[in-house]
């Protein structure tokens, strides 16, 4: 299935999604934060797309906007999609967690979590996966200054 095809099928599901043109072999869309859940689900769901293996989750930090981004498979169909959904809440980022949809996003959340301090809505264990959990800040964010580097240089 081309890209075109799998953006005809996911356009009808709403009219809030927004498709890149940037270089990239994967089809690419941003979903509002809002949408995000249904979105995914019936990404897996779909017959005709299938999208059971996610492989890749992360954070980022655009700036102004905090982000999740997720890559997805079908193995049955062998094509991919690049789901991004984005925050302007710098303070308390939220969104819902996949983690019931594609069981890998479980330890990736609490990663993303971990470094950019996004929350995720009903994840079914949220917690500090890599750094001490008396640790203040979020190290993968543009805005974070790291004091113990600082006092050595």
């Amino acid at each position: 299935m081309t890209n075109q095809e799998i953006q005809h099928i996911i356009t009808s599901w709403s009219d809030k999604l927004e498709f890149s043109e940037e270089e990239s072999e994967f089809l690419n869309v941003t979903v509002p934060k809002e949408e995000l859940y249904t979105i995914c689900k019936q990404l897996k769901a779909d017959t005709n797309l299938k999208f059971d293996y996610l492989f890749c989750l992360t954070g980022i930090d655009w700036g102004e906007e905090l982000g999740v981004i997720y890559h997805l498979e079908s193995t049955t169909f062998r094509h991919n999609i690049v789901v991004k959904v984005k925050t302007a809440d710098r303070e308390n980022p939220m969104v819902d967690t996949v983690s019931d949809i594609w069981y890998t996003a479980e330890f990736h959340e609490m990663e993303v979590f971990d470094f950019f301090g996004i929350k995720f809505n009903n994840h079914p264990n949220l917690k500090r996966l890599f750094l001490p959990e008396d640790w203040e800040g979020y190290p993968l964010r543009k805005d974070y200054v790291d004091e113990i580097n600082m006092v050595i240089k």
